[in-house]
Protein backbone atom coordinates (compact mmCIF):
# COMPACT_ATOMS: atom_id res chain seq x y z
CA UNK A 1 0.00 0.00 0.00
CA UNK A 2 0.70 3.92 -0.80
CA UNK A 3 -0.56 6.81 0.50
CA UNK A 4 1.19 9.99 -0.09
CA UNK A 5 4.44 8.39 -1.37
CA UNK A 6 5.04 6.27 1.84
CA UNK A 7 4.88 2.47 1.43
CA UNK A 8 3.16 0.57 4.45
CA UNK A 9 4.36 -2.88 4.72
CA UNK A 10 2.27 -5.90 5.22
CA UNK A 11 2.99 -6.55 8.52
CA UNK A 12 1.66 -6.45 11.89
CA UNK A 13 2.46 -4.74 15.17
CA UNK A 14 2.24 -7.87 17.99
CA UNK A 15 0.90 -6.44 21.06
CA UNK A 16 0.24 -7.66 24.31
CA UNK A 17 -2.54 -8.25 27.37
CA UNK A 18 -2.04 -6.01 30.42
CA UNK A 19 -3.82 -5.20 33.62
CA UNK A 20 -4.83 -1.20 33.35
CA UNK A 21 -6.24 1.46 35.71
CA UNK A 22 -6.77 5.23 35.36
CA UNK A 23 -7.16 7.58 38.03
CA UNK A 24 -8.33 11.66 38.08
CA UNK A 25 -5.55 13.66 39.89
CA UNK A 26 -7.63 17.44 40.75
CA UNK A 27 -5.54 20.23 42.21
CA UNK A 28 -6.44 23.77 43.20
CA UNK A 29 -5.38 24.27 39.22
CA UNK A 30 -3.93 22.91 36.34
CA UNK A 31 -0.65 23.76 37.26
CA UNK A 32 -0.69 21.56 40.09
CA UNK A 33 -2.67 18.87 39.10
CA UNK A 34 -0.15 18.71 36.46
CA UNK A 35 2.57 18.62 38.73
CA UNK A 36 1.12 15.35 40.34
CA UNK A 37 0.42 14.02 37.23
CA UNK A 38 3.93 14.50 35.53
CA UNK A 39 5.38 13.05 38.56
CA UNK A 40 3.11 10.08 39.08
CA UNK A 41 3.85 9.09 35.58
CA UNK A 42 7.52 9.16 35.55
CA UNK A 43 10.27 6.28 35.08
CA UNK A 44 7.05 4.56 33.60
CA UNK A 45 7.93 4.15 29.66
CA UNK A 46 8.51 0.14 29.76
CA UNK A 47 7.36 -3.07 32.16
CA UNK A 48 11.24 -4.29 31.26
CA UNK A 49 12.64 -1.57 33.36
CA UNK A 50 10.13 0.32 35.06
CA UNK A 51 7.40 -2.11 36.36
CA UNK A 52 4.82 -0.20 34.71
CA UNK A 53 4.39 2.19 31.92
CA UNK A 54 2.40 5.33 32.32
CA UNK A 55 1.16 8.26 30.69
CA UNK A 56 -1.20 11.39 30.79
CA UNK A 57 -4.31 10.62 28.95
CA UNK A 58 -6.31 13.95 29.05
CA UNK A 59 -7.21 17.55 30.48
CA UNK A 60 -10.32 17.17 32.83
CA UNK A 61 -12.38 20.31 33.76
CA UNK A 62 -13.68 21.11 36.83
CA UNK A 63 -17.12 19.80 35.60
CA UNK A 64 -15.95 16.10 35.02
CA UNK A 65 -14.15 15.54 38.28
CA UNK A 66 -15.64 14.49 41.61
CA UNK A 67 -14.78 17.66 43.49
CA UNK A 68 -15.55 20.02 40.91
CA UNK A 69 -11.77 21.12 40.61
CA UNK A 70 -9.65 21.19 37.34
CA UNK A 71 -7.37 17.79 36.94
CA UNK A 72 -5.71 15.14 34.91
CA UNK A 73 -6.79 11.65 33.76
CA UNK A 74 -3.68 8.93 33.88
CA UNK A 75 -3.64 5.95 32.90
CA UNK A 76 -1.34 3.08 34.12
CA UNK A 77 -0.13 -0.44 32.79
CA UNK A 78 1.37 -3.41 33.89
CA UNK A 79 1.64 -7.48 32.81
CA UNK A 80 0.13 -8.37 36.55
CA UNK A 81 -2.61 -7.06 39.03
CA UNK A 82 -0.25 -7.75 41.62
CA UNK A 83 2.55 -5.31 40.13
CA UNK A 84 -0.28 -3.02 38.62
CA UNK A 85 -1.48 -2.60 42.89
CA UNK A 86 2.55 -2.23 43.93
CA UNK A 87 2.95 0.58 41.26
CA UNK A 88 -0.75 2.12 42.02
CA UNK A 89 -0.10 2.27 45.45
CA UNK A 90 3.69 3.34 45.50
CA UNK A 91 3.12 6.06 43.43
CA UNK A 92 0.30 8.07 44.44
CA UNK A 93 2.09 8.18 47.67
CA UNK A 94 5.14 9.19 46.98
CA UNK A 95 4.11 12.02 43.78
CA UNK A 96 0.12 12.23 44.79
CA UNK A 97 0.15 12.98 48.21
CA UNK A 98 2.90 15.24 48.64
CA UNK A 99 2.09 17.25 45.95
CA UNK A 100 0.29 20.35 47.62
CA UNK A 101 -3.24 20.72 47.13
CA UNK A 102 -4.08 17.46 45.39
CA UNK A 103 -6.52 14.67 45.52
CA UNK A 104 -7.10 11.41 43.82
CA UNK A 105 -9.82 9.44 42.43
CA UNK A 106 -10.72 6.34 40.84
CA UNK A 107 -11.03 6.66 37.05
CA UNK A 108 -12.19 3.34 35.86
CA UNK A 109 -15.02 0.60 37.20
CA UNK A 110 -13.40 -3.00 37.37
CA UNK A 111 -11.48 -5.37 39.53
CA UNK A 112 -10.67 -3.21 43.24
CA UNK A 113 -7.08 -1.74 43.03
CA UNK A 114 -6.27 0.19 46.25
CA UNK A 115 -5.81 3.70 45.98
CA UNK A 116 -6.31 5.52 49.20
CA UNK A 117 -7.03 2.29 51.54
CA UNK A 118 -3.78 1.96 53.01
CA UNK A 119 -2.24 5.14 52.47
CA UNK A 120 -4.89 6.18 54.95
CA UNK A 121 -2.13 5.51 57.48
CA UNK A 122 -0.32 8.09 56.89
CA UNK A 123 -2.90 9.66 58.91
CA UNK A 124 -1.76 8.33 62.22
CA UNK A 125 -5.20 7.32 63.30
CA UNK A 126 -6.39 11.00 62.63
CA UNK A 127 -7.82 9.87 59.29
CA UNK A 128 -11.20 9.59 58.59
CA UNK A 129 -13.81 8.21 56.07
CA UNK A 130 -16.89 8.63 54.47
CA UNK A 131 -18.97 6.48 52.14
CA UNK A 132 -21.05 8.94 49.12
CA UNK A 133 -23.04 7.06 46.44
CA UNK A 134 -21.44 3.48 47.97
CA UNK A 135 -18.09 4.53 47.10
CA UNK A 136 -15.30 5.02 50.52
CA UNK A 137 -13.38 8.11 50.61
CA UNK A 138 -10.48 9.09 53.13
CA UNK A 139 -9.72 12.46 54.27
CA UNK A 140 -5.88 12.48 55.62
CA UNK A 141 -4.62 15.39 57.61
CA UNK A 142 -1.32 17.48 55.74
CA UNK A 143 0.35 20.44 56.60
CA UNK A 144 -1.54 22.23 53.63
CA UNK A 145 -5.01 20.75 54.60
CA UNK A 146 -6.40 18.10 53.91
CA UNK A 147 -5.76 14.81 51.15
CA UNK A 148 -8.48 13.62 49.88
CA UNK A 149 -8.72 9.94 48.51
CA UNK A 150 -10.84 7.03 46.96
CA UNK A 151 -10.31 4.30 48.83
CA UNK A 152 -9.60 2.13 45.32
CA UNK A 153 -10.15 2.19 41.59
CA UNK A 154 -10.51 -0.15 38.98
CA UNK A 155 -8.64 -2.48 36.91
CA UNK A 156 -9.45 -4.11 33.87
CA UNK A 157 -7.52 -5.85 31.03
CA UNK A 158 -5.96 -3.86 28.74
CA UNK A 159 -3.61 -4.08 25.90
CA UNK A 160 0.25 -3.03 25.57
CA UNK A 161 2.58 -2.81 22.81
CA UNK A 162 0.81 -1.61 19.81
CA UNK A 163 2.99 0.09 17.83
CA UNK A 164 4.38 1.18 14.10
CA UNK A 165 7.70 2.26 12.73
CA UNK A 166 8.68 5.13 10.51
CA UNK A 167 11.62 5.21 8.69
CA UNK A 168 12.64 8.09 6.79
CA UNK A 169 15.72 10.01 4.92
CA UNK A 170 17.37 11.54 8.32
CA UNK A 171 16.51 12.05 12.12
CA UNK A 172 14.88 15.36 11.53
CA UNK A 173 12.53 14.19 9.25
CA UNK A 174 11.47 10.97 11.27
CA UNK A 175 11.00 13.21 14.09
CA UNK A 176 8.60 15.75 12.75
CA UNK A 177 6.68 12.89 11.11
CA UNK A 178 6.44 11.14 14.75
CA UNK A 179 5.72 14.37 15.79
CA UNK A 180 2.43 15.29 13.75
CA UNK A 181 1.39 11.60 15.14
CA UNK A 182 1.48 11.68 18.62
CA UNK A 183 -0.42 15.29 18.13
CA UNK A 184 -3.32 13.45 16.26
CA UNK A 185 -2.84 10.64 18.82
CA UNK A 186 -3.10 12.33 22.17
CA UNK A 187 -6.77 13.51 20.73
CA UNK A 188 -7.28 10.75 21.65
CA UNK A 189 -9.13 8.44 24.64
CA UNK A 190 -8.06 5.25 26.15
CA UNK A 191 -4.50 5.16 25.02
CA UNK A 192 -1.03 6.86 26.35
CA UNK A 193 2.15 6.42 24.10
CA UNK A 194 4.53 6.01 27.43
CA UNK A 195 7.91 6.65 25.65
CA UNK A 196 9.30 10.65 26.16
CA UNK A 197 7.54 12.40 23.85
CA UNK A 198 5.55 9.61 23.36
CA UNK A 199 8.66 8.70 20.76
CA UNK A 200 11.28 5.92 21.41
CA UNK A 201 14.27 5.43 19.51
CA UNK A 202 15.92 2.39 21.20
CA UNK A 203 13.22 -0.29 19.26
CA UNK A 204 14.32 -3.74 20.86
CA UNK A 205 14.55 -7.47 19.70
CA UNK A 206 13.64 -10.16 21.99
CA UNK A 207 16.97 -11.53 23.37
CA UNK A 208 20.83 -10.75 23.31
CA UNK A 209 23.93 -12.00 22.76
CA UNK A 210 24.51 -11.29 26.55
CA UNK A 211 22.37 -13.94 29.03
CA UNK A 212 21.62 -11.43 31.42
CA UNK A 213 19.31 -9.23 28.79
CA UNK A 214 16.11 -10.11 27.72
CA UNK A 215 15.86 -7.61 24.93
CA UNK A 216 18.26 -5.55 22.93
CA UNK A 217 18.52 -2.94 20.13
CA UNK A 218 16.60 -3.86 16.87
CA UNK A 219 20.01 -4.46 14.86
CA UNK A 220 17.97 -4.89 11.52
CA UNK A 221 15.96 -1.34 11.77
CA UNK A 222 19.50 0.47 12.76
CA UNK A 223 20.94 2.08 9.87
CA UNK A 224 24.60 2.43 11.36
CA UNK A 225 24.72 -1.67 11.09
CA UNK A 226 23.10 -1.70 7.68
CA UNK A 227 26.25 -3.19 5.95
CA UNK A 228 26.61 -5.92 9.30
CA UNK A 229 23.33 -7.87 9.95
CA UNK A 230 20.36 -8.62 7.44
CA UNK A 231 19.42 -5.42 7.63
CA UNK A 232 15.68 -4.22 6.67
CA UNK A 233 17.01 -0.73 5.71
CA UNK A 234 17.21 0.73 2.14
CA UNK A 235 20.62 2.71 1.33
CA UNK A 236 18.49 6.24 1.59
CA UNK A 237 17.03 5.52 5.33
CA UNK A 238 18.98 6.72 7.38
CA UNK A 239 16.73 7.16 10.72
CA UNK A 240 13.93 5.31 12.08
CA UNK A 241 11.93 5.95 15.28
CA UNK A 242 8.72 3.65 16.94
CA UNK A 243 5.83 4.71 18.64
CA UNK A 244 4.43 2.51 21.11
CA UNK A 245 0.95 2.42 22.49
CA UNK A 246 -0.96 0.92 25.24
CA UNK A 247 -4.49 0.82 25.27
CA UNK A 248 -7.58 0.06 27.19
CA UNK A 249 -9.25 -1.76 24.68
CA UNK A 250 -8.14 -3.21 21.34
CA UNK A 251 -9.99 -0.50 19.46
CA UNK A 252 -8.56 1.94 21.12
CA UNK A 253 -5.11 0.60 20.09
CA UNK A 254 -5.99 0.14 16.78
CA UNK A 255 -8.07 3.79 16.42
CA UNK A 256 -4.82 5.14 17.76
CA UNK A 257 -2.48 3.61 15.14
CA UNK A 258 -4.78 4.88 12.09
CA UNK A 259 -4.79 8.14 13.38
CA UNK A 260 -0.73 7.72 13.64
CA UNK A 261 -0.05 6.40 10.56
CA UNK A 262 -2.29 8.66 8.97
CA UNK A 263 -0.45 11.69 10.25
CA UNK A 264 2.44 10.45 9.18
CA UNK A 265 1.65 9.67 5.87
CA UNK A 266 0.04 13.10 5.50
CA UNK A 267 4.05 14.44 5.91
CA UNK A 268 4.66 11.94 3.47
CA UNK A 269 7.57 11.44 1.23
CA UNK A 270 7.32 14.82 0.19
CA UNK A 271 8.93 15.60 3.76
CA UNK A 272 11.24 12.67 3.97
CA UNK A 273 9.11 9.79 5.45
CA UNK A 274 9.79 6.21 3.25
CA UNK A 275 7.76 3.37 4.85
CA UNK A 276 5.87 2.24 7.97
CA UNK A 277 6.41 -0.76 9.36
CA UNK A 278 5.94 -2.45 12.65
CA UNK A 279 7.53 -4.66 15.33
CA UNK A 280 6.98 -8.30 15.93
CA UNK A 281 8.31 -11.40 17.01
CA UNK A 282 6.42 -13.98 14.53
CA UNK A 283 3.15 -13.65 16.52
CA UNK A 284 4.79 -16.05 18.89
CA UNK A 285 4.56 -14.01 22.00
CA UNK A 286 1.82 -11.65 22.02
CA UNK A 287 -1.68 -12.29 21.43
CA UNK A 288 -2.89 -9.47 20.05
CA UNK A 289 -2.43 -8.61 15.87
CA UNK A 290 -2.76 -5.24 14.47
CA UNK A 291 -1.82 -5.46 10.65
CA UNK A 292 -1.39 -2.69 9.15
CA UNK A 293 -2.87 -3.00 5.60
CA UNK A 294 -6.59 -4.17 7.66
CA UNK A 295 -6.07 -0.92 9.75
CA UNK A 296 -5.27 1.58 7.27
CA UNK A 297 -8.02 0.27 4.41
Amino acid sequence: MILNGVAIDDTFAEAFGMRATRILITALNLKWAYHAARAVTGFATSVIGCGCEAGIERELSAGETPDGRPGVSVLLFAVSSKELAKQVERRVGQCVLTAPTSAVFAGLEGEAVNLGKNLRFFGDGFQMSKVIGGKRYWRIPVMDGEFLCEETTGMIKAVGGGNFLVLARGQSEALAACEAAIDAMSKLRGVIMPFPGGIVRSGSKVGSKYKALPASTNDAFCPTLRGAVKSELSADTGAVLEIVIDGLTQADVRDAMRAGIDAVCKVGASGGVLRVSAGNYGGKLGQFHFKLLEIMQ
